[in-house]
């Protein structure tokens, strides 16, 4: 990577994680002073939050320790969902992100990236792959749509529930996203863009409607992962370049 590129990356990791660990930090303080239930819930969050932040930036610049970050931040965020009612997400991140992390851990390590500032070896879809996970996608999405809009409790009554389409959509954005990265491969990050965008919409639903204090935390959380999407997809890019077909 270019002097310069090493540079920016630099300056931009530093505007993620200081930025919002500062956003985080007066975001619960004003709620704390605002909140009368839910406080200990409101800390915990922004606790997994900034455990979440630090585990996207490594996964931006391809280093392992996004792994042990990653651990603590879907483990709180599984239990903040499920008392939430967002039970697409709590089950998702229970049953199915927390085990990623340590196969992520495993594959990373097989493909050169270790403990040190070693990089991961990144690699990209073929054009086969391409179309099978779009596919896949797409199905995936419409089914878990269906269930948990059969599930849903709300008393919203249009035809497409606004809610649970985000729930879904978010939900299945990071099963792929997780795979990828856990794999290694670039196109994680299209997911990841993906997951951030459909969260900021689904939070700030829920921060409107209801009085859960701890909404605005992930609001942020979100809105700053969407920002570090968008220089992970650039990094990556070139870190896989020329894997196109490797398997």
């Amino acid at each position: 990577m270019a002097k310069n590129d090493q540079k920016f990356n630099k300056w931009f990791n530093a505007f993620i994680l200081i930025g919002m660990t500062v956003a985080v930090i007066l975001a619960t303080v004003m709620k704390l002073g605002s909140a009368e239930t839910g406080k200990l819930l409101l800390l915990v969050s922004a606790f997994g939050s900034l455990m979440g932040i630090l585990s996207t930036v490594c996964s931006a610049n391809g280093i392992i320790w996004t792994f042990v970050f990653g651990l603590f931040d879907v483990a709180i965020y599984a239990v903040v969902c499920f008392i939430s009612g967002k039970y697409g997400n709590a089950a998702q991140h229970a049953l199915y992100f927390v085990p990623m992390q340590f196969v992520g851990l495993w594959q990373w390590r097989k493909r050169g990236a270790h403990a040190s500032d070693k990089k991961v070896q990144a690699r990209r879809l073929s054009p086969r792959q391409w179309l099978i996970t779009g596919a896949a996608f797409l199905a995936i999405s419409v089914v878990a749509y269906l269930i948990l809009a059969h599930f849903d409790k709300s008393a919203a009554q249009s035809f497409i529930k606004t809610a649970v389409l985000m729930d879904a959509l978010a939900m299945v954005c990071n099963i792929f996203g997780q795979y990828l990265m856990s794999t290694a491969y670039m196109e994680q990050w299209y997911f990841w863009i993906g997951v951030n965008i459909f969260s900021v919409i689904m939070w700030a639903q829920t921060l409107r409607s209801a009085s859960d204090s701890y909404a605005i935390i992930y609001i942020i959380k979100y809105s700053f992962y969407l920002v570090n999407a968008l220089n992970g997809l650039r990094i990556w890019l070139e870190l896989s370049k020329n894997k196109e077909l490797e398997k």
